[in-house]
């Protein structure tokens, strides 16, 4: 309304003939809608799925007609470059990635929110600089970048520089600009788990790579985060993950597959314990913690007792406890609730 009220939208555009308007029209919101051509498919009221290319949208996009199809941030930054001059634009960045990159800097950092910064910066310029480190004073582990589909980087690539190329290199993705910080309370199998059963359920379902693929390879991470895991089971995810991204139709399917193999390619290690020891090195899968409580800082305060749900903790007032292994569920009311820092996650 206000561009219309200043002429810069509507008829005969500031005086000069040109006539050019402006609809605005909301989503779905499904994430497969990403993807330029199922956001057509949905601009036109069908189902968001994506077209089979050629032809791109700028040769046949939106009802059929040729189109310029980009996110908010593209257009954001031609109307800087408009008014600034490419020359000042490509003076920003790095000698393939040019300008500046949104990020939307989340997880277990100090200051998180929306940080812009200029291509080239690395990793550690943003996590410990702008967002100011880890919280709570613990271990930076990994930083998934690009989104739900995209990639997990490990400590000891936090000088990895940000353009396309060197995050490519990682395993990980530009993407939506999405920076998720972990720190060393997180179980990289778990994470792989949360952001497929994401785009799992997100597939649109149109190609059998995506829809199948994506269903077993969650069946698998279920498994394993629950301690039933067996050997083989790795190479089988790797070898989905690259049926996936060699057969899907659209980008959706093709980098689903990147947390898991990033967090393979950097963590498996953990993989490993997960099935071959039944444990979890960050203690955060519930399946596969056990609980004990250290007698020698136990009060006998009977708190953990009164929270047990399942009735597994037993003892006498101002005595130390005991957790039954047999009968505990796993739920963490006993540590949550220790005053006294005496229960023992394993």
């Amino acid at each position: 309304m206000q561009a219309k009220a200043a002429n810069l939208l509507g008829e005969n555009i500031l005086g000069t003939g040109f006539s050019c308007d402006m609809r605005i029209k909301a989503g779905a919101g499904a994430f497969v809608c990403g993807e330029e051509t199922a956001l057509i498919e949905s601009l036109e009221g069908k189902r968001g799925m994506p077209r089979l290319k050629p032809p791109f949208p700028a040769q046949k996009g939106y009802f059929d007609q040729p189109s310029n199809i980009n996110n908010v941030e593209t257009f954001a930054n031609v109307a800087w470059i408009m008014a600034n001059g490419g020359e000042a634009f490509a003076a920003m960045g790095t000698e393939n990635s040019k300008g500046t990159k949104v990020f939307a800097l989340t997880g277990k950092i100090a200051k998180g929110g929306l940080v812009e910064i200029p291509m080239g910066k690395t990793l550690r310029d943003v996590i410990f600089g702008i967002g100011g480190g880890i919280r709570d004073g613990k271990q930076f582990k990994a930083v998934q970048m690009g989104g739900p589909s995209g990639g997990c980087i490990p400590a000891d690539l936090l000088d990895t520089v940000i353009d396309y190329k060197a995050l490519g290199a990682t395993g990980a993705i530009m993407g939506s600009g999405g920076m998720v910080v972990m720190d060393e309370s997180t179980c990289m199998v778990g994470m792989a788990k949360f952001f497929l059963d994401f785009t799992a359920d997100e597939s649109c379902g149109k190609c059998v790579p995506c829809r199948i693929g994506t269903k077993r390879m969650q069946e698998i991470l279920t498994r394993i985060v629950n301690g039933e895991g067996k050997e083989g089971d790795i190479e089988l995810l790797e070898e989905l993950c690259l049926g996936i991204k060699d057969g899907a139709l659209c980008g959706l399917g093709q980098t689903a597959p990147n947390p898991v193999l990033t967090t393979i390619r950097y963590f498996r290690h953990e993989y490993e314990a997960h099935i071959n020891d039944k444990k979890c090195p960050a203690k955060e899968c519930p399946a596969l913690r056990t609980y004990s409580i250290d007698p020698d800082k136990c009060k006998g305060c009977t708190m953990c007792a009164k929270k047990c749900p399942a009735g597994a903790i037993t003892g006498e007032k101002k005595q130390p406890h005991v957790i039954n292994a047999d009968l505990c569920i796993r739920c963490d009311q006993c540590r949550t609730n220790c005053k006294f820092d005496a229960i023992i996650v394993e």
